[in-house]
């Protein structure tokens, strides 16, 4: 284990004191009251720039892209060959970068000795699929002038009744004092610390062994539906805090989720400054704080994310949250120096009744958005959702059109 310098122990300090600073004042109840700002703290090295983060044009490839599942075939031959239409189909749509899905289910589609085998893969979480995916998709990605960002969701284990099962070698199996349980998910505990160990353990993991451009969370923290299941955790911290300094369990929530945050940011940064680290949250603003994601602060503050990504999936004509002010609440919130803003576009939407039907009104929404952020000089990039919506039949007039705007110069 390397020996932590003086600088680096300073460094943590001033970073989890800014963490402290901001969550203590931080109400879930309504995100966008900010703290007053925080002297910003420098990272140890700066992110080495590449041609991609002030010109994303990313595309997320989901578990289900990669998945070789009910293939007959579950060979490394086979893998390699969708991997390469899927790599080769999206940098000739335009993109070049692809945020791959690695870790969906608290589980690997790498070689891990945290995390069981993926399902993903062989059908059966814990059971080897005989090669390493994720080292395929580096390579191959690199090879076409790609980046790759490894896209983890961090706290989720089991999201609708998925996976069926665990593997016995599946840390929340061997441990469940780490997990959290709803109706129908089951997530690794925010505020446990062996948790926050394991997941930071695991991002490390992936960024010491993988030639990764960046790591990608999205927006799964707390579950929106809690109801007391973790009444014994926020106790035991009430018991332990000052009279009278306690956090109500909002605040708290928010704490949680901000620690592992700026962990996972300080230690990426300190290891491999040649990394990102970004965040795709919920693309409503306002939404945020049920899920204890304090978005606005990770944005304002330094020594939380290199980038955000808000899912801004929504049509131009939405009645609810149009995408032009959505995009509005965005780009005016405050940003840090480096903080870079990508939007991220549900092309999975083009072609259905969604948003009330205003996705069928005209072919030509997606291409609209991207012209519209083109525009914006707050706006860095794009990122698709998903790589499979742009097969679908009754979506490719919309595809064609966001294919022409995603290439064509800036206006």
């Amino acid at each position: 284990m390397k020996r932590k310098k003086p600088f680096t122990l300073l460094l943590t300090a001033l970073l989890l004191a800014i963490v402290v600073a901001v969550s203590a004042v931080t109400t879930a109840h309504n995100i966008r009251q900010t703290a007053k700002p925080v002297q910003a703290t420098p990272s140890q090295a700066a992110a080495v720039r590449d041609e991609t983060l002030d010109n994303m044009r990313g595309i997320w490839v989901t578990y289900m892209d990669l998945s070789m599942e009910y293939e007959a075939d579950k060979s490394e031959a086979a893998f390699r060959k969708k991997f390469e239409t899927i790599a080769t189909a999206c940098r000739d749509l335009g993109c070049n970068a692809l945020f791959v899905q690695v870790r969906p289910f608290c589980d690997a589609l790498y070689a891990s000795k945290l995390f069981p085998a993926s399902h993903v893969l062989s059908g059966t979480q814990g059971k080897s699929a005989g090669y390493d995916a994720l080292q395929i998709m580096c390579d191959i990605s690199h090879g076409k002038g790609l980046k790759l960002h490894a896209w983890i969701n961090p706290y989720r284990v089991i999201a609708n009744q998925t996976p069926e099962k665990l593997s016995k070698d599946n840390p929340c199996v061997k441990d469940e004092s780490m997990v959290l349980k709803t109706d129908t998910d089951v997530i690794l505990d925010p505020s446990n610390e062996k948790a926050n160990k394991l997941i930071l353990d695991g991002v490390m993991e992936i960024a010491d062994n993988y030639p990764v451009d960046g790591i990608h969370f999205d927006d799964y923290f707390y579950p929106p539906e809690m109801e007391g299941q973790d009444d014994a955790q926020y106790q035991a911290y009430r018991d332990k805090a000052p009279q009278g300094k306690a956090m109500d369990v909002a605040t708290w929530r928010c704490y949680n989720v901000n620690m592992l945050i700026a962990q996972t940011y300080l230690s990426l940064h300190r290891e491999h400054p040649e990394m990102v680290f970004g965040v795709s949250p919920q693309g409503n603003l306002g939404n945020n704080a049920a899920l204890s994601a304090d978005v606005v602060n990770w944005c304002a503050k330094k020594g939380f994310i290199d980038y955000i990504c808000p899912q801004l999936y929504f049509s131009l004509d939405n009645p609810a949250l149009g995408f032009e002010q959505a995009l509005s609440d965005w780009t005016a919130l405050d940003y840090a120096d480096g903080v870079r803003l990508y939007v991220g576009l549900g092309c999975y939407k083009a072609g259905t009744d969604a948003d009330e039907g205003t996705w069928l009104e005209k072919n030509d929404i997606l291409a609209e958005e991207i012209n519209i952020l083109k525009k914006n000089d707050k706006v860095k990039g794009v990122v698709l959702y998903s790589y499979a919506s742009l097969y679908e039949p009754s979506a490719q007039q919309e595809i064609n059109n966001l294919e022409k705007a995603l290439n064509a110069p800036a206006r």
